[in-house]
């Protein structure tokens, strides 16, 4: 098995027409763009490092206006992770403003769909037939990714169709969770 680096799977994901849709389950990431600003939230700072988040966010802009927004699919965790935390406060809110659809299946509330069973792990799907499977270490660093074969595409519509009619839009979700803001958790 070949791994896509970091470089090659941004290559892939670019050549996306008309749909790019991401399913996000592990409880944290360890990556060169957000461990530091996530340091930074655990810290207390007041905001990300704007430096290198708003080109993600100019990147997801130009995506939807292009008319291929990215989609994602959250879970978030039972208790929710610190990680998740800032992930939604400093991540996601910034992202569904760039344009960026989000949902969120929380666990605490809502068991994800089964069909999630049948395409388990991190993946994108690439306006619905090309699959890109996401692999981690347990501390959640990114080892690479993985283009599967078209065999896999079929559960993997499947999965991402009854993900995203189960899963509650991110806005709405984050306004009845304040509980989840930093702010709750220096308060107590």
């Amino acid at each position: 098995m070949t791994l896509l680096d970091a470089e090659q799977l941004s290559a892939v994901l670019d050549g996306s027409r008309w749909d790019l849709f991401r399913i996000e389950t592990l409880p944290a990431y360890a990556t060169p763009t957000t461990s530091p600003d996530f340091q930074r939230w655990l810290d207390g700072d007041p905001g990300p490092d704007w430096s290198v988040r708003q080109k993600w966010l100019d990147l997801l802009a130009r995506w939807a206006d292009e008319g291929r927004p990215r989609r994602r699919v959250r879970i978030i965790h039972d208790p929710v992770s610190a990680y998740e935390r800032y992930a939604c406060e400093w991540g996601y809110v910034n992202n569904v403003r760039a344009g960026e659809p989000t949902r969120v299946i929380d666990l605490a509330e809502t068991r994800g769909p089964v069909e999630l069973d049948a395409a388990p792990g991190d993946w994108w799907l690439i306006d619905g037939r090309d699959v890109v499977a996401m692999h981690y270490d347990p501390d959640g660093q990114f080892r690479g990714a993985e283009v599967l074969d078209a065999q896999h595409a079929p559960r993997h519509r499947a999965a991402m169709d009854a993900a995203w009619r189960v899963a509650e839009d991110f806005t709405t979700w984050w306004d009845r969770h304040p509980e989840h803001r930093r702010s709750a958790h220096h308060a107590a």
